[in-house]
């Protein structure tokens, strides 16, 4: 069975910082790509970052570039999202998303098929 477990998130002031972890079980991890999404209230989900195999493959929504840093620990099963200088439109359900078995990270959603149950941020102004 396969799980992914978010936490971290939280509630935070304009311009502060948050790491969010998912802690991934139940099928091998090392080799598949892992994504981060959110979604705002009352909007669709997007798209925040994704992480392949190589350590080098490596994609951000143009929202995020330089102020979120999307890393993994194979030996954990643990992907984070470092999050730095959030703002209020940060604010939404992070969810953590991972491939059967590609290692290749992607920016839809439909291609990734284990979920997590999201955790919640939110960034006061």
């Amino acid at each position: 069975q396969v799980q992914l477990v978010e936490s971290g998130g939280g509630l935070v002031q304009a311009g502060g910082s948050l790491r969010l972890s998912c802690a991934a079980s139940g099928l091998t991890f090392s080799s598949v790509a892992v994504a981060w999404f959110r979604q705002a209230s009352g909007k669709e989900r997007e798209f925040v970052a994704a992480i392949g195999r190589n350590p080098g493959s490596i994609y951000y929504a143009d929202s995020v570039k330089g102020r979120f840093t999307i890393s993994r620990d194979n030996v954990k099963s643990t992907v984070y999202l470092q999050m730095n200088s959030l703002k209020p439109e940060d604010t939404a359900v992070y969810y953590c998303a991972r491939k059967t078995s590609t290692p290749t990270p992607t920016v839809k959603a439909s291609d990734y098929s284990y979920w997590g149950q999201g955790t919640q941020v939110t960034v006061s102004s």
